[in-house]
C-alpha cells in the first residue's frame, strides 16, 4: 500500500531545492530542500567580508524563507567543521531553532560555537555516524564517509518522495589519509545502483586537471624541511581546521625531539577540541605553553600557528609586524606556509611574506599544502559512481561551477540536465523534469560586532563616502523667536583637507556658507529640513567645483 501511494505521490509533486547561499562564492554555503511539508537544511555557513564592507566582521546568509516556513523546517544537516559550512549556526539558530545533526567532530566544533553564544543548552543535537539514517519528515538522510581538510566529512545521500539527491559536501578521494578511513566509494556505487535523481558536487578544483594529491604528500614535504632546518625554529602557519596537518606537523616535532607551542584562538580551539574526541594524538611533554618558549633552545621548538591567510589580527601577522606580544621574529627562523592563499588573499600573504623576510627569517611557501578539494579525475569518478540524471554543482564560483558543468557533459549528461542555478532560485524536480520555477528572497546579513544585520547598505554606502571622501559638519545657532543665526556657521572637517594647508578653500567655503544664510534670512526661510538642504547644496556644489570631490556635509542647528 505505501509504494502505490509513493508513486501516486511521485506523481504530483516535485521536490524543491533552494540554495540560500554559496553559489556565488567559496563560502556561505547553506541549502534548503523542500518537499511538501518538510523542509531540511544542509550546512549553515558564513563569507568573510569583501573589501568594501568598511567595518564589517562576518557575512550571514538571510533566512527570511526559513523564517516563513519555520513549521515545515525539520533539521540543520552539517557536512562538516569548517567555517563555511557552521559558521553562520550561533546566529541562525536564534531564530531558527531546530535540531542539529552532524558527525562527531564537527558537532564538537558547534559546539564549542554555541558555548560561546550561550546557545549550548537551547538547542537539540544529535551526533550522527556513518551509514546511519535520520527520518526527518518526508526526508531521510544518510551520512557517508568521505575525505576532506578536516576529519569526520560526510556526504549526504537525501532519499525523498521524488527520487534520491546526492550531496558530496566537501570532500577529495585520500586513498592514504593520516587520520581514519579512506571514502566510502562503495556506499556511493550502492546509491547510484539504486538510481539518483541529482547529484550536488563541490565544484572548488572543478578547473584542475589530475587527482587531488594525499594528505600523505605534505607529510614527506614537512619530514625534508625538518632534516634541512635542524638548527632552526620552524614556524608552520596553517589553517586551524586541518587537524590532519597539525598531526603531521606535531609527528615530525616529536620525531626530532621539538617541543610544540600552538598559537591563534581558532588554532588552539580546534586542536582542543579534536584531542578531546581522539582525532588528534599529542605524545606526552611534547605540547608546551607559549610562556614557557624561552626556557628551549629555538632549534628545539616548533611553533603551529593561525595567519596563513595573510588575516591582520592572526598571530602570524602580528609576528611579522613585530606587535606579537610573546614571539619575536629572528634572522635564524624557518617560516612554512602550509596553505595556498584563498582567491582575494593573495595581496595580504604577500605583504606578510615580505615582513618576515625583511627580518631575516626564510619562508618556505612552495610544496608544503594539498588541496582538500577534488580536482577533474575525482569529480569524474564520483559521478561514475552516482551516475546522476541531473548535474546541480555547487560551492564555487561561477567559473568553477561551468567547469564541471563541462565535466558533467564530458560524462555524458544531457546538457539540458545540467543546473547552474544562482542562490535563491528554486529548482522542481522529479523524475521526469526539472527546471528552475520561481524565486525566494536571499541576500547577505552583515554581522558587525554585536549587530546582527543592523548595518545595510546605506550605512555601508555612508562607510564608503567617509572612507573615500571625508565628512563636513556645519554647526550654526539660530534664536529660537525670531529664526535669527546667532553663531556660525562654522565648519568642522575630518578625513577631507588637512585645514592648516587649505586656509583660501575653508575661507572661501565660510563665504559661501555666509551668503547662503544671509540669502535664507531675507527670505524669512525658518524650516529647519529647508535650511540644512540649501546649506548642503550650496556648500557641496561649492566643494565640487573646487575639488571634485563629495564629502558627507551634515549641518547642525541648534536653538537658543
Amino acid at each position: 500500500m505505501r509504494r502505490f501511494h509513493l508513486k501516486k505521490e511521485k506523481q504530483n509533486n516535485k521536490l524543491k531545492v533552494i540554495p540560500l547561499g554559496g553559489l556565488e562564492q567559496i563560502g556561505m554555503n547553506i541549502t534548503a530542500f523542500e518537499y511538501e511539508d518538510s523542509i531540511i537544511v544542509v550546512d549553515c555557513g558564513l563569507s568573510f567580508p569583501e573589501d568594501d564592507m568598511f567595518g564589517i566582521d562576518l557575512v550571514i546568509p538571510d533566512v527570511t524563507y526559513l523564517k516563513e516556513n519555520l513549521d515545515k523546517v525539520k533539521g540543520f544537516f552539517i557536512t562538516h567543521g569548517h567555517e563555511d559550512h557552521i559558521g553562520a549556526l550561533p546566529y541562525i539558530l536564534r531564530e531558527v531553532n531546530v535540531p542539529i545533526y552532524a558527525t562527531k567532530l564537527t558537532m564538537g566544533i558547534i559546539d564549542h560555537k554555541l558555548e560561546e553564544h550561550e546557545l549550548l543548552k537551547k538547542v537539540k543535537k544529535k551526533i550522527v555516524k556513518y551509514g546511519q539514517h535520520i527520518n526527518a519528515g518526508c526526508f531521510r538522510i544518510e551520512f557517508i564517509k568521505t575525505n576532506h581538510s578536516i576529519q569526520d566529512a560526510a556526504a549526504l545521500a537525501i532519499y525523498s518522495p521524488a527520487g534520491i539527491i546526492v550531496h558530496t559536501g566537501d570532500f577529495k578521494v585520500d586513498y592514504t589519509p593520516v587520520f581514519g578511513d579512506t571514502i566510502d566509494l562503495q556506499r556511493f556505487g550502492e546509491i547510484g545502483k539504486k538510481g539518483v535523481l541529482a547529484l550536488m558536487c563541490d565544484s572548488t578544483n572543478a578547473e584542475r586537471p589530475g587527482f587531488t594529491m594525499s594528505e600523505k604528500t605534505v607529510g614527506r614535504a614537512l619530514e625534508n624541511i625538518f632534516e634541512e632546518h635542524q638548527n632552526n625554529r620552524i614556524i608552520v602557519a596553517t589553517f586551524a581546521s586541518n587537524v590532519d596537518r597539525v598531526q603531521q606537523i606535531i609527528n615530525q616535532a616529536y620525531k626530532n625531539g621539538r617541543k610544540v607551542v600552538v598559537e591563534g584562538r581558532s588554532m588552539v580551539n580546534i586542536i582542543s577540541t579534536a584531542t578531546e574526541l581522539g582525532y588528534i594524538s599529542i605524545p606526552d611533554n611534547t605540547l608546551i605553553d607559549i610562556e614557557h618558549l624561552k626556557n628551549y633552545p629555538p632549534e628545539k621548538t616548533v611553533l603551529i600557528t593561525t595567519g596563513s591567510q595573510g588575516e591582520s589580527m592572526a598571530a602570524l601577522s602580528r609576528m611579522a609586524n613585530g606587535t606579537h606580544r610573546k614571539v619575536s621574529i629572528r634572522p635564524n627562523d624557518t617560516i612554512v606556509f602550509s596553505s595556498n592563499p584563498i582567491p582575494g588573499n593573495e595581496k595580504a600573504v604577500s605583504k606578510v611574506i615580505n615582513d618576515l623576510s625583511r627580518k631575516g627569517a626564510e619562508v618556505i611557501f612552495q610544496d608544503v599544502h594539498v588541496s582538500g578539494h577534488a580536482c577533474q579525475e575525482d569529480i569524474k569518478l564520483i559521478y561514475s559512481l552516482v551516475r546522476p540524471k541531473y548535474a546541480i554543482p555547487i560551492h564555487g564560483e561561477y567559473k568553477h561551477r561551468k567547469a564541471q558543468a563541462k565535466i558533467a557533459q564530458e560524462l555524458g549528461i544531457d546538457k539540458d540536465n545540467i543546473f547552474l542555478i544562482n542562490s535563491g532560485d528554486v529548482l522542481e524536480l522529479d523524475e521526469n523534469s526539472a527546471r528552475v520555477n520561481g524565486k525566494v528572497h536571499v541576500g547577505d546579513v552583515m554581522v558587525d560586532g554585536l549587530g546582527v544585520g543592523d548595518v545595510g547598505n546605506i550605512v555601508l554606502r555612508d562607510r564608503h563616502i567617509l572612507a573615500e571622501e571625508g565628512i563636513i559638519i556645519v554647526v550654526l545657532t539660530l534664536d529660537g523667536g525670531s529664526g535669527q543665526v546667532l553663531a556660525g556657521p562654522d565648519i568642522v572637517s575630518r578625513g577631507f583637507v588637512y585645514v592648516r594647508d587649505a586656509g583660501d578653500l575653508m575661507d572661501d567655503a565660510q563665504a559661501v556658507l555666509n551668503t547662503t544664510m544671509d540669502h535664507l534670512m531675507d527670505k524669512g526661510v525658518t524650516d529647519w529640513g529647508k535650511i540644512k538642504q540649501e546649506i548642503k547644496d550650496a556648500l557641496g556644489g561649492f566643494v565640487w567645483k573646487e575639488t571634485k570631490r563629495r564629502p558627507m556635509i551634515i549641518p547642525i542647528i541648534m536653538e537658543v
